[in-house]
């Protein structure tokens, strides 16, 4: 503490000891700054013992070594640092042992050398180091198994979680037995997975791996369903829970399982929750007004999320005449998010909506009515000069969707961001014109070239048949002079 402070010094502050001129001595100190620094863990007692000051010694060069990632240095510290559980002083026992559990935990993680029998010794070892934290080394033993694809010693250390008990430290952790028994049927859900795959991939009707497979359901159902009634995000149990009873074409009790963990007011609010209810229902063919219902309550949620498209398309697909507003009202949500900016998608939604509106009488009240709060934006958002020369350079598509829209909101910025885009249009219209253009006269340039070489080609071999013709014929006349002579 004492270096960092001399290192965190101002050049022009001066010591106690420091002599300085009057220049100096006038001058406005200034004032260290306080760095929010974390407490140390151990801090030196003057009437500390030997053994103490030495842990505390040995956990500072725990820590050095763990921020310079020196794992070799840091475990032989570990070692030596264990020896800290013989410490009889009141509760110091409960908070060296969970010292040893996070840093050894790290320091095995990182280690090049670790092996899966180096953690599995020292998850033993520090389970029986701390009665206090026993459920949460047994959790964390069996996740590390779990990465490893030890399923069944996984499954194991979960079964020795569930039956711990120790007094009045194992009623206070009832909670922690339940998330473990939500993580064992979890694991039974996996070998449940595990026996299907084995029964799908073989033609021929096993009774008694279909008689196992409803086994492991019913030991999985009992604890899954057991944790959704605390507090929470159960998504993961969830789902493997809602896979099971569709495999079983338990669709009633798949839907309440989803309603209850949507709609359950002790829970928090889960926008996965409404999607999982809404993904279910869409594949079972619910009919379209529940189907909305769900939507309507994930666009409170999260108004930007993928699945706000399907809803303005239900909307757009229902007779009723307040839902072609709340299409509008989606889209337009989901416009305010930059994300959404460039989606054709959405645009052309936003264009079915206005063409819509605009066969009834008062739809720009309509408009304004939805626009009232965006007015000050939201079109500067969208039709910039900017944006138009981005949006042609995407898709000229979204560029005339865009056209139409801001034609029907605001004829100002039409003539504004359209003309932009003219102007780009005709640009990369004279471009491509010279291009062909160009393309042309190479290719003109290029049949002259062959016609004139065809051309010689022609000559030059009419001028050797005639050369041949001249020959022959001074060839026959020369042999008719030597007859006459004969």
């Amino acid at each position: 503490m004492d270096d960092l402070e001399s290192e965190l010094r101002v050049p022009g502050e001066l010591g106690e000891n420091e002599s300085s001129d009057d220049e100096s001595i006038n001058r406005k100190r200034i004032k260290k700054p306080n760095l929010p620094l974390a407490p140390p863990i151990f801090k030196e007692k003057p009437c500390e013992t030997g053994f103490h000051k030495t842990t505390r010694n040995c956990l500072q060069h725990i820590r050095e070594a763990l921020l310079h990632h020196r794992w070799q240095k840091a475990a032989e510290y570990m070692s030596s640092y264990s020896q800290t559980l013989e410490d009889t002083t009141a509760n110091m026992p409960q908070l060296y042992a969970e010292i040893i559990w996070r840093i050894g935990t790290e320091i095995l993680h990182h280690h090049p050398d670790s092996k899966l029998e180096d953690y599995n010794s020292f998850y033993e070892r520090v389970k029986h180091s701390g009665v206090k934290h026993y459920l949460k080394v047994c959790l964390e033993h069996s996740f590390h198994l779990l990465v490893n694809g030890q399923f069944e010693d996984a499954k194991r250390q979960l079964s020795i979680a569930e039956s711990w008990r120790y007094g009045k430290q194992s009623a206070d952790q009832s909670q922690r037995i339940k998330l473990i028994q939500a993580y064992s049927g979890f694991l039974d859900y996996i070998i449940w997975c595990e026996k299907k795959a084995t029964v799908s991939s073989t033609d021929e009707y096993d009774a008694g791996v279909n008689q196992e497979m409803h086994s492991y359901f019913r030991q999985s159902s009992v604890n899954l369903k057991e944790i959704m009634k605390l507090p929470g995000v159960w998504d993961p149990f969830v789902l493997s829970y809602i896979d099971m009873l569709e495999f079983y074409n338990d669709h009633e009790g798949a839907v309440k399982v989803l309603n209850d963990y949507a709609y359950d007011n002790n829970l928090p609010p889960n926008p996965n929750a409404h999607v999982y209810l809404y993904r279910y229902m869409k594949k079972h063919d619910h009919p379209s007004k529940k189907l909305l219902k769900v939507l309507k309550i994930l666009h409170t949620l999260v108004p930007s999320h993928e699945l706000m498209l399907e809803y303005c398309s239900l909307l757009l697909q229902s007779d009723k005449e307040g839902d072609l507003q709340k299409a509008l009202g989606v889209v337009l949500d989901l416009l305010d998010y930059a994300s959404w900016r460039s989606n054709l998608d959405v645009w052309n939604h936003l264009m079915t909506i206005i063409k819509r509106l605009r066969l009834r009488k008062q739809w720009l009240k309509l408009v304004e009515e939805e626009m009232a709060n965006r007015k000050d934006w939201w079109l500067a958002m969208h039709f910039t000069t900017f944006q138009a020369r981005r949006d042609l350079a995407v898709n000229r598509e979204l560029l005339e969707v865009k056209h139409f829209v801001v034609g029907a909101f605001c004829p100002r910025y039409a003539s504004m961001y359209c003309g932009v885009g003219k102007e780009t249009r005709k640009g990369v219209t004279s471009e491509a014109q010279k291009t062909k253009r160009s393309k042309k006269a190479e290719k003109d340039k290029e049949s002259k070239t062959a016609k004139k070489a065809q051309k010689r080609t022609r000559k030059a071999k009419s001028r050797l048949t005639l050369r041949k013709l001249l020959e022959r014929r001074r060839a026959h006349r020369q042999e008719q002079k030597c007859f006459k002579d004969a």
